[in-house]
């Protein structure tokens, strides 16, 4: 069975800094595209940045430059390094990836973590 765990979150002041964890664990051949989405209350979940397995990277708009995502792919763990925090960064952040469970298999399947939460104080 397919896990992702993530860790890293935790209380901050403003202009303060955090890194997120997200480690896949389970039976799976390959990892595709890992992604970190959040919730603030009351609001939608957005994605914040995402990275592919050769380590192309997307950013929301509202992140670019303060956040940075990366990857182990030995460690079959995605990271993101979240500096310059603001009080609208708190929310719940989630982790996403695209798996392959078999060697063959065309299509990926789509796990979720069950989120850290981040709280930025002003």
């Amino acid at each position: 069975q397919v896990q992702l765990v993530e860790s890293g979150g935790g209380l901050v002041q403003g202009g303060g800094s955090l890194r997120l964890s997200c480690k896949a664990s389970g039976t799976f051949f390959s990892i595709n595209a890992m992604n970190w989405y959040r919730q603030a209350p009351g609001k939608q979940r957005e994605l914040v940045a995402s990275i592919s397995r050769g380590g192309r990277t997307n950013y929301a708009d509202s992140v670019k430059a303060r956040f940075n995502i990366f990857r182990d792919n030995a460690k079959n763990t995605a990271y993101l390094q979240m500096s310059s925090l603001k009080p609208e960064d708190t929310a719940v952040y989630y982790c996403n990836a695209g798996i392959r469970l078999r060697e063959f298999q065309q299509y990926e399947n789509v796990y979720w973590g069950r989120g850290t939460q981040v709280t930025v104080s002003s």
